[in-house]
């Protein structure tokens, strides 16, 4: 079983695009569900971000997965697949895991280095946990996944390399309005991005926030962690007509601010939602500047705003997901050849224990020290005759090709490592080997 990515992100898509094809709440869920239930798929996640939209598995056909998972997208995005196919990428085993890694890393975001990735890659796996369609595979996977990306925060400057979409936006801001301090912001929702949004306004000087919710008890909530005041949903457009700063992050499907209730003044508009929550036409309005995640995608924007450090950062960040996907595969490998070798020492304890009870009922006056010291030194030839070849095995697994030594001597000593007690057995034979030699 391998681990597979089919998805398309800004990279290889338009937003327009990522907007049809995202997906959030039931809709996920359903996703989720529908990539698992395929015949081919063992285990399943969705990363669906305003930037991404992923779907991961383990499988054991290839090709196969590819189309289902690729129909499947194309069907709970409405999208003809002839449109989707261009835009969609696909990564397999190795290329999956690096993918990941770097993703995580924040090198595949449309600002460099952002933060937000990992929470939404633990989000995704949090909610496959919860609907029970990943294992083992995918679980270790996205975990190794966690501390790589906090690795690559902590140890190198990555996170100065590249700001947040709201921290680029306020950059941006300020080229149109000028010092925000002093300026009046409004915040149209109270998820986690606006949350964000609200406290990075509060740490650039803004002091006058205003919070708009659908839920008013959300947004009060939300504006007494920065000290802003909240309004109700239905007073949006007379907040509009005071502010100067407006960020919108809802998470609705349909259009929240439309150009009507925006006044034709000096504004900054900053649309982080996907789909928008900001009418287009608000654009062509004099004096307003909108900016959402398309214009930010084609203008470069993280480009525009590093620190100097960028390619120091990103040279640091690429060698640790070298590192850490090669020390990856490599456990990897020795975990699939476990259990050749707990079958070889499972059959070898079989054996010892055979050839120790036809001992004992051939010569059933043994002295009980005498059987014992037998018993103990059968054993101790076994293992010592054993460890060579099972080290040798475990460090050849760890190459490309390790699973060919572990199929011959599957092979040569005509093994099943699917045998259900097998390590149950060689753990609790080596466990008592080990308390002997220790009392010896």
């Amino acid at each position: 079983m391998s681990v597979l990515v089919v998805g398309l992100s800004h990279r290889t898509a338009p937003v327009a695009l990522l907007e049809q094809v995202s997906v959030s709440g039931d809709a996920l869920v359903k996703l989720l569900h529908d990539v698992q239930q395929d015949a081919r798929v063992a285990e399943a996640m969705v990363v669906s971000t305003c930037n991404r939209v992923e779907v991961y598995v383990v499988v054991d056909r290839f090709h196969a997965a590819v189309n289902a998972i690729s129909e499947l997208l194309a069907v709970h995005s409405g999208v003809a697949m002839e449109r989707l196919i261009g835009h969609l990428y696909v990564h397999y085993e190795d290329r999956a895991v690096e993918h990941l890694f770097s993703v995580g890393s924040g090198l595949d975001s449309m600002v460099l280095g952002e933060g937000q990735i990992l929470g939404q890659i633990r989000s995704a796996l949090k909610l496959a946990q919860e609907q029970g369609t990943v294992g083992s595979t995918l679980n270790e996977l996205v975990q190794q996944t966690l501390r790589v990306g906090k690795r690559s925060h902590t140890e190198t400057g990555i996170d100065r390399a590249g700001a947040s979409l709201v921290g680029v936006g306020l950059t941006l801001a300020e080229r149109t309005l000028g010092p925000i301090q002093g300026r009046r912001a409004l915040v149209v929702g109270a998820g986690s991005m606006s949350a964000l949004s609200a406290a990075t306004l509060q740490r650039s000087g803004v002091t006058d926030i205003v919070i708009v919710n659908r839920t008013h008890e959300r947004a009060v909530r939300l504006a007494q962690t920065v000290g802003g005041r909240a309004a109700r949903f239905d007073d949006l457009a007379a907040e509009l007509a005071e502010a100067d700063l407006v960020i919108s992050c809802t998470g609705a499907t349909d259009v929240v601010v439309t150009a009507d209730m925006v006044p034709a003044r000096q504004m900054f508009v900053l649309d982080l939602a996907l789909p928008h929550d900001v009418d287009p036409a608000v654009r062509r309005l004099p004096g307003v500047t909108l900016v959402d995640l398309e214009s930010m995608q084609d203008g470069d924007i993280d480009a525009e705003t590093d620190d100097g450090g960028r390619a120091e950062a990103v040279a640091a960040v690429r060698e640790i997901v070298v590192q850490e996907v090669a020390a990856y595969l490599s456990a990897e490998r020795a975990a699939r050849v476990t259990p050749t070798v707990v079958a070889l020492r499972s059959k070898a304890a079989d054996v010892v224990e055979a050839e120790l009870g036809r001992l004992a009922s051939r010569v059933p006056s043994l002295d009980g020290r005498v059987r014992d010291e037998v018993a103990q030194t059968v054993r101790r030839v076994v293992d010592k005759l054993l460890h060579e070849p099972t080290v040798r095995v475990k460090q050849l697994a760890e190459s490309p090709a390790g699973d060919h030594y572990a199929e011959a001597l599957r092979e040569l000593f005509n093994l099943d490592p699917k045998v259900p007690d097998a390590v149950r057995r060689v753990e609790s034979v080596e466990t008592e080997t080990n308390k002997k030699e220790v009392g010896r």
